[in-house]
């Protein structure tokens, strides 16, 4: 390809450039994702111009990396980050040059690059390609290779082999030799190290945000990267389920990589919560002796048990999100769920139960519980759902079953209750602990027959209650 389509504002743009003696290119991402047939959103403009004639020459621009010669120009309702073409020299904190020098040159600009797919540029003039390293045949070849050696560009930032790792989960593509074995130099493992969790995390979202997550996730575990940020997932290697109930087929680790597959590409909870929601079966592991063939009594089987793990993997799970400095709202979200994925539904359900099962999950995690329910059964053999299996007939009915009671406006918290604290108050019974038992007794009232959610009949039964206490 010598040539792409530039869009009219960053003609324009360039337009801008040009009256003024300066010449502007798009480069990085959004050059190659045009090559791999994808629409850009993100532009980065590289140019001759230095940030202050960059400032001098658009009207709106914000100094955002001026250090580096990054600037921010607000350009026909689009934000563009400009960059002067640039040398870099030495990175001793692993992630920042120490001497930054400006160039003319815009070859000596794309040599301080990650990788040969993200070191093109493309003339915002006329959209002419500029590709000194080859990066067009690796991207027809799918291939992820630094420009220049691995090792130093590894070394200048230790972010980009976490990046490596990301594009190849994002994009399908494999890491060039070379360049997958210099991830695992000790000093570039050392320089992993020093990034901060801030900007794992970032890279670890993209990951799960892929199509395929195990893609990235089996390199991490290759890498050493997944025992180096999340080593309690790391130690789920070699944990076995597989028994003669033929539920599972691979070890727990295996089993939560690929129920992160199963999940919604674009649910990041539901990811996070699949991926870590048998995290506990590590320490819940148990195994009985039994004779699972009824027509063989004496023949003996390993049956394996994890009973209570969902509880051990919330527990897990937060602490380890709050490392990872994810938000709290997330985590909490995410906790949730893997302490609800256990649950069976029988169709002998009661209306009542149905109830409970809406309080307990609470109605907004419904749908997310659903699948997560999914993506945990996918993880078992790799297997989608299928719409008439038993499993999904069973989360229909359920599904059908919440309705039905949802429309029949029960009361599914405290505040759906006909009273309140105050009413309780006001009919003598005294403030404090007594309140919030007598409470929680009405509620279970109202679960079991809605039709008691009625002021007279709560305030008689609470005054009972108050005796009893």
């Amino acid at each position: 390809m010598k040539s792409i389509k530039i869009p009219n504002e960053l003609k324009k743009m360039y337009s801008i450039f040009e009256e003024n003696g300066f010449e502007a290119f798009l480069v990085g991402g959004a050059v190659r994702d045009v090559i791999l047939g994808k629409e850009a959103s993100d532009w980065d403009v590289t140019t001759n111009a230095t940030p202050e004639q960059v400032s001098s020459i658009f009207k709106k621009v914000i100094p955002t990396g001026i250090a580096h010669g990054t600037v921010t120009v607000h350009f026909m309702k689009k934000e563009i980050e400009v960059t002067t073409y640039r040398c870099d020299s030495g990175y001793s904190d692993g992630r920042h040059p120490d001497n930054v020098t400006f160039t003319t040159n815009l070859e000596e600009d794309l040599s301080r690059r990650d990788f040969t797919m993200n070191a093109i540029a493309a003339s915002l003039k006329d959209g002419k390609i500029v590709d000194p390293f080859d990066g067009q045949q690796d991207i027809r070849k799918k291939i992820i290779r630094t420009v220049g050696k691995a090792y130093d560009r590894f070394m200048e930032d230790g972010l980009r082999p976490i990046r490596a790792l990301r594009f190849s989960s994002q994009l399908g593509f494999e890491i060039e030799s070379e360049t997958f074995e210099a991830i695992t130099n000790s000093d570039v493992q050392e320089n992993i190290k020093s990034i901060s969790m801030e900007r794992f995390r970032d890279e670890f979202t993209k990951i799960l945000s892929s199509p395929e997550p195990s893609v990235g996730l089996k390199a991490m575990e290759k890498t050493g990267i997944l025992k180096m940020f999340i080593p309690e997932l790391a130690d789920c290697r070699g944990i076995t389920q597989a028994d003669a109930r033929g539920f599972h087929e691979f070890d727990v680790l295996d089993h939560n990589i690929y129920a992160c597959d199963g999940a919604p590409r674009e649910n990041l909870t539901v990811r996070l919560a699949a991926l870590f929601h048998d995290i506990g079966k590590k320490d819940a592991r148990t195994v009985e002796k039994k004779a699972f063939d009824t027509s063989k009594p004496d023949e003996l089987s390993e049956i394996i048990h994890f009973h209570g793990h969902e509880k051990i993997s919330a527990a897990l799970t937060r602490p380890i999100l709050f490392r990872l400095k994810f938000p709290n709202a997330l985590i909490d979200k995410v906790v949730h769920l893997i302490e609800q994925h256990m649950f069976f539904f029988e169709d002998f359900w009661s209306d009542a139960a149905v109830r409970r099962f809406i309080v307990r999950v609470k109605p907004e995690f419904i749908e997310d519980l659903f699948d997560l329910r999914y993506a945990d059964i996918y993880g078992m053999h790799r297997i989608p759902v299928a719409a008439t299996s038993p499993a999904a007939t069973s989360l229909n009915h359920l599904r059908d079953r919440i309705a039905f009671v949802q429309a029949q406006k029960s009361a599914v918290s405290l505040k759906d209750m006909a009273v309140n604290g105050s009413d309780l108050i006001s009919i003598g019974i005294p403030a404090g602990k007594k309140i919030g038992i007598i409470l929680n007794e009405l509620f279970q009232c109202i679960l079991d027959d809605p039709n008691m959610n009625e002021r007279e009949q709560l305030l008689n039964v609470a005054k009972k209650l108050a005796e009893k206490y």
